[in-house]
């Protein structure tokens, strides 16, 4: 297990994306029946989730919530100093969708960029890999952008997927400070998980074989309650904190029967654990900073919480982290319509309204 303390890193600000387009338990009621649909919605807390259309892709989603956040916190795009994109979904087999980003933003020649293929734990890897580079390296400042487009991936009558995953893309700002709290991190992968969360491809793909996301939950369940647990454990003990410090647990998004079971395995009380996913579903990497942005928004008397995160999922992997974050300059949830224009969700639970921003996707090779 990695397990580490990185010191002189803050966490500076977070936005999250969603399509605008959303399928509600009355369509998969629709495909499935409404008994299987009313039951699935029970069994998961999930009642809706965003989807993209045909059209956009990783990127587009990404690219509005980055745009966003460098402009609430006055960051000029020549200094950032790196840029890692996390996520299983890339608009094209290469490029990585990282570089079409760095265009599109209009990073400088100078800026590290490249792309990470995490899934559910790639937000805590992310942030560790950024924030390790940036300490490491010298550098100003980081985004880290994490995202997935996993419904592309569903077959739409698969019962055991398709009411689950959802899509989204979130970007957070790093930056260099040398009185910013710590962050502890502990990770963890066993390959051994591999066959139980997977979509064939590459050499191991026959031409007759679809493309589709298969998953087998009970051995996701088994994986998530016999390793997390005690990774969590680690990461507290090395940040020398208890559960009862914790303001916010902020764990994968994946249904909220996991999330419920994980918390109370953990000592977690229901006020402390973040339930986030209805009605966006299982975004994947995603899934933790859209949690945040809804949550960090207006914390408690506008000051800092102490967080603990933990993503877990394809590979097996697993990780969690321990950040100070708060109050932030930038912390908002878009909603992206069909036309790349990006608007503040007014309120988080129905995307109704909000304020427009200018339009900027999509990245592709614009």
């Amino acid at each position: 297990m990695v397990a580490s303390v990185i010191e002189g890193v803050r966490f500076a600000g977070v936005v999250s994306c969603v399509p605008e387009r959303r399928e509600t338990t009355d369509d998969l009621a629709a495909r499935f029946g409404e008994d299987t649909a009313r039951r699935i919605a029970a069994a998961t807390g999930i009642t809706a989730r965003h989807v993209v259309p045909p059209h956009q892709c990783t990127s587009d989603l990404a690219l509005a919530a980055a745009r966003h956040l460098l402009d609430r916190l006055g960051w000029e795009a020549g200094s950032v100093d790196l840029l890692i994109l996390v996520s299983q979904t890339h608009d094209h087999i290469l490029p990585g969708t990282g570089f079409l980003l760095h265009r599109a933003l209009g990073l400088g020649k100078g800026a590290a960029v490249f792309d990470m293929g995490l899934g559910c734990s790639g937000y805590v890897y992310g942030l560790w890999t950024a924030s390790a580079l940036l300490r490491a390296a010298g550098g100003r400042r980081a985004l880290l952008l994490a995202g997935d487009t996993t419904s592309r991936l569903v077959e739409p009558g698969d019962r055991a997927v398709a009411p689950l995953f959802g899509d989204a893309a979130a970007a957070t700002a790093l930056e260099a400070d040398a009185a910013a709290p710590p962050m502890a991190f502990a990770l963890g992968t066993d390959g051994a998980g591999a066959p139980y969360l997977m979509v064939p491809g590459g050499a191991m793909r026959r031409p007759d074989t679809p493309a589709h996301l298969t998953m087998d939950g009970t051995q996701v369940f088994a994986f998530t309650l016999r390793e997390v647990p005690g990774n969590v454990r680690t990461v507290l003990d090395l940040a020398g904190w208890s559960v009862q410090d914790v303001d916010r647990v902020v764990l994968h998004q994946a249904n909220a029967q996991m999330i419920r079971h994980l918390a109370a395995k953990i000592g977690a009380t229901p006020a402390q654990t973040v339930l986030a996913l209805a009605g966006y579903g299982n975004t994947s990497s995603a899934s933790i900073p859209l949690a945040l942005t809804q949550e960090l928004a207006a914390p408690p008397g506008g000051g800092s919480l102490r967080l603990l995160l933990s993503g877990f999922g394809v590979g097996w992997s697993w990780g969690s982290a321990t950040v100070t974050a708060g109050p932030l300059a930038a912390c908002a949830t878009l909603v992206l319509d069909a036309d790349g224009r990006a608007a503040v969700s007014a309120d988080p639970a129905t995307d109704a309204g909000g304020e427009a921003l200018s339009a900027g996707c999509p990245a592709k090779f614009a």
